[in-house]
């Protein structure tokens, strides 16, 4: 097994609510941004592994512990793992949607770390399911970020602050999009737009720019 590759045990009961949006549109359904609800701890000899099949509704046939997925994950940051905690009694700040992103036969995983205190994306990750466990193959862990299915792709968005940006009105926005090559992601649209600071920003702007 490589260091990416993670082994899921135990399931868990989605709570609904703190979810936070990103751009474009999910697959496999509608868009499953959930907190998540206490998180059990991966034991070291689990009697069985959760498979990475795919049920009717585009979920796996077993509920998957994001937050289990995070602990045990060692491409996941001390830091992030550190302050994954409950934002208020057993709600954690995790949102999860299940679609293809990497072209298996299964679906995959994005999970969005965020904080409690205003809902900020802390990192980003997608999980591959490969013989039976899950394979972290996308990790971003600088914020503010939020990743999500578009169509097939992934597409990760990033607000831009100047010095004096109030929190909830940035500047300006990163939107970039990455498909699956077969063995990872790669870059393949970037869009920058600025904000006009009309009534406390957060208005689009003429000026944007495009890589392709």
């Amino acid at each position: 097994m490589s260091a990416g590759t993670v082994v899921l045990v135990g399931t868990v009961l989605f709570a609904a609510g703190c979810s936070t949006g990103g751009t474009g549109l999910r697959d496999g359904g509608p868009a499953h941004t959930e907190s998540v609800a206490k998180s059990g701890s991966p034991t070291t000899t689990p009697p069985d592994h959760v498979p990475a099949t795919t049920g009717a509704s585009g979920r796996p046939a077993k509920k998957v512990d994001p937050v289990a997925l995070l602990k045990a994950d060692p491409k996941v940051s001390a830091e992030v793992k550190r302050d994954l905690k409950p934002c208020t009694g057993k709600e954690y700040p995790v949102d999860v949607s299940y679609g293809k992103v990497t072209g298996g036969p299964e679906v995959d995983i994005v999970v969005n770390v965020l904080s409690c205190a205003d809902a900020l994306g802390r990192g980003s990750y997608v999980y591959r399911a490969e013989g039976g466990t899950y394979e972290n193959v996308f990790s971003d862990e600088q914020p503010p970020v939020y990743s999500e299915i578009d169509r097939g792709d992934l597409v990760v968005t990033r607000p831009v602050y100047a010095k004096s940006d109030p929190l909830a009105y940035p500047s300006g926005e990163d939107v970039i999009t990455y498909r699956w090559n077969g063995e990872k992601f790669t870059e393949q649209d970037r869009v920058h737009t600025d904000y006009s600071n009309i009534d406390g920003g957060a208005q689009p702007a003429p000026a944007i720019t495009k890589k392709n």
